[in-house]
């Protein structure tokens, strides 16, 4: 069989979730060489302010593009930060033959781990950001190939708002939760692992009305995640500790609401309400 590359241009676009009417993408110049070119393209949608590359520059810090080969072996990756010059846009040369091209978009502080795509996963080190992400069948042959793919929401957050003042000695809060995933399958956008996570944020004493955002892949459309949620000291030592069992939908924010450090209230809000950047935001109360 023919073994010499052929060209292959793979046209990536950002949908925030709902259907878009795209502009027509220029397919670019600077992949002299590669026969695999993968970009990510101005789209206008309803109800969204059109993306341009500033505004996907904007809202994704990194970008992440890995192709496959027919059993799943990865290989090849390319790595973007969005001060990169070509960000958006990655260029391979891979020979004939079937090929899965997966997409990642997010802020993390770190690249997720790739060997396999079905456990592509972020570090808690790096944390956990809104991640976006496609997943492609490509066949390379004698022709030239283009193919438009979208970029989808994966991910679910849980937003917890403090209503009551930081008190003078808290310095920092440490959610850790189980439950969701910090892994998901490339095939399917869902979990893939039960992992434990952690964030953790500074905060400022004095401060009314915090939040704090805690970003998972859920294994199912419906799911409960266990918090536990610290404030701790300037030495670490531990000044509150509370838990919370928080029922999430997948691709939905989830507002959790009410007083931390007043003890004496255990009055918890969970909002779920509807915002268009997301699928939706449920309202509980209890």
């Amino acid at each position: 069989m023919n073994k010499l590359n052929h060209k292959l241009i793979i046209l990536c676009g950002i949908m925030l979730g709902v259907l878009a009417a795209c502009e027509k993408p220029e397919i670019p110049e600077s992949g002299e060489g590669k026969n695999l070119m993968v970009s990510v393209y101005n789209i206008e949608q309803e109800d969204f302010p059109a993306l341009t590359r500033a505004t996907i520059s904007q809202y994704f810090g990194r970008l992440n593009f890995a192709v496959y080969d027919s059993v799943g072996t990865r290989v090849k990756q390319v790595n973007q930060q969005r001060d990169d010059k070509d960000f958006g846009t990655a260029g391979f040369n891979l020979p004939q033959g079937k090929y899965k091209v997966v997409v990642v978009a997010h802020s993390s502080n770190g690249n997720p781990t790739m060997t396999d795509m079905a456990k592509i996963k972020f570090e808690n080190s790096d944390g956990f950001t809104d991640t976006f992400m496609s997943y492609d069948s490509v066949e390379i042959a004698d022709a030239s190939v283009n193919l438009s793919v979208n970029i989808r929401r994966i991910s679910t957050l849980c937003r917890f708002v403090l209503t009551d003042t930081i008190p003078s000695e808290v310095t920092k809060m440490r959610f850790l939760y189980t439950g969701g995933s910090g892994a998901f399958n490339a095939a399917t956008g869902l979990g893939s692992v039960n992992s434990k996570q952690t964030e953790f944020f500074d905060v400022e004493a004095g401060k009314d009305s915090t939040s704090y955002d805690l970003y998972t892949f859920l294994h199912d459309k419906e799911e409960t995640i266990h918090v536990q949620a610290t404030a701790y000291n300037k030495k670490d030592d531990v000044l509150n500790d509370r838990t919370f069992d928080i029922p999430l939908k997948r691709c939905k924010i989830t507002k959790v609401t009410g007083q931390y450090f007043n003890t004496a209230s255990s009055s918890i809000t969970i909002l779920i309400d509807f915002n268009p950047e997301w699928d939706g935001v449920d309202e509980i109360n209890f």
